[in-house]
């Protein structure tokens, strides 16, 4: 069985609990794309675990891939190894296998990624990971892949060819082009410290399958930061929607038996770029204080709103959702009444669907329909039919509103918070 999760929104939807409850009914669990910009949060019991790189299977015992399609900061992902180990969990060669072609993320793509955000007048809100400039590397076949960091040979002799072009365009931005070769000795150790994780993630994916082992693929981001679909220009740099899932790591499509798409109750967004339905006022500070919405990576406030059905019916379109997995909806109690935003007023036309364009998705003014919210404490509901009866409503429109089965409702940050719906 290939199963493939993704976010429905603009990322933050919650996929590292749901990945982690998941996760014990796999055997492989394998991140496919993005870098350390993203960040999924594991919570068992008292214990918590911020998660950048690792795939959020973890904590269970299935096997963990960082396939291809990934950009890895050797730095980071070292760190996380460390985190892991110092709370009791190994990550072996044998847990964790990294695919040789994932791009490396060099201390020159950081730089470069900060002196570019500094030169915009525009800004694009980037985590300056210097995750776009490693793919840009990895498209301009100008990439440092984890099989180079650990061959002592060969990285240097790429270095040699680099460095002089690094330092050029860190020169053009208005850097310090130090930080090119300064860095070289330290990687090369990097490199030796991860060389017993390679992998070839394709082949071990397909041999799986073959032989009928379960396999979850992990995305991060979330649809519409999408570099092809998303709100460009205020996206990532890579694609997030499911299909890119089979193409990042070498696995047809006519593998994938599951779509689950992770849904907040409600809509966030980080940094910069359209949120039509964003609250500047009591509603969205309160639903950012009780959704705890800080980034993960960067600690920056989330903007927050109502639930937005166009965009979440747009998801669904480019993802071909199988099931939903519907999270935080414990962050509406005691909000009555509840707006669900199910079109938008566009220069004095109706639409249900989002304009091509962000600039035009910018000017929509979203269009409420009302229900009501319930006030009691959700968070203690031990199965879906405990919930009060607007909750349950609230659920079955969302539902009704994308044409996919709410299967999974997340009622609260712990693992043991998950309600399966029949």
């Amino acid at each position: 069985m290939f199963t493939i999760i993704t976010g429905a929104q603009f990322g933050d939807e919650g996929k590292g609990k749901i990945v982690d409850v998941l996760g014990k009914d796999y055997d492989l669990v394998v991140r496919f794309q993005g870098g350390n910009n993203a960040g999924h949060t594991v919570i068992v019991g008292d214990d918590t675990y911020k998660l950048h790189l690792i795939p959020s299977g973890v904590l269970t015992d299935a096997r963990l891939l960082i396939g291809p399609g990934v950009v890895v900061d050797p730095i980071v992902l070292i760190q996380e190894i460390e985190m892991l180990r110092s709370a009791g969990i190994e990550i072996t060669p044998e847990k964790l296998g990294i695919d040789a072609k994932a791009s490396i993320i060099m201390p020159y793509h950081i730089e470069m990624d900060k002196l570019r955000e500094q030169r915009r007048t525009e800004k694009i809100g980037t985590t300056a990971r210097g995750i776009g400039f490693a793919y840009i590397d990895k498209i301009s076949r100008d990439e440092v892949r984890l099989a180079d960091l650990a061959d002592r040979a060969a990285f240097p002799r790429l270095m040699d060819e680099l460095t002089p072009q690094k330092e050029r365009a860190i020169i053009d931005l208005g850097g310090d082009p130090g930080v090119v070769r300064g860095s070289i000795p330290d990687y090369t150790g990097y490199g030796a410290t991860l060389e017993p994780y390679i992998a070839d993630v394709s082949h071990e994916l397909n041999r799986a399958l073959d032989s009928g082992r379960n396999v979850l693929a992990e995305g991060a981001q979330g649809a519409h930061l999408d570099i092809i679909h998303g709100t460009q220009k205020y996206v990532t740099s890579s694609s997030t929607v499911a299909g890119s899932a089979c193409m990042y790591l070498g696995v047809g499509p006519t593998r994938v038996d599951h779509v689950i798409g992770i849904v907040k109750a409600y809509i966030t967004r980080v940094g910069e770029g359209p949120l039509p339905t964003e609250d500047h006022g009591e509603l969205g500070e309160a639903l950012r204080t009780a959704g705890a919405e800080f980034g993960t990576t960067t600690g920056r406030p989330r903007r927050c709103g109502w639930f937005d059905a166009p965009l979440a019916r747009k998801s669904v379109e480019l993802n071909a959702y199988t099931s939903i997995a519907l999270t935080k909806l414990d962050v509406l109690d005691g909000l009555d009444p509840i707006s669900i935003c199910t079109g938008y007023e566009l220069d004095g036309k109706l639409i249900e669907h989002p304009p091509i364009l962000s600039s035009d998705l910018a000017r929509c003014v979203p269009v409420y329909e009302t229900m009501d919210g319930w006030c009691e404490d959700i968070t203690s509901a031990d199965t879906f039919s405990d919930l009060p009866a607007a909750a349950r409503d609230y659920v079955h429109r969302i539902e009704e509103i994308l044409g996919v089965t709410v299967g999974i409702v997340s009622i609260g940050p712990k693992r043991s918070q998950v309600l399966f719906v029949e």
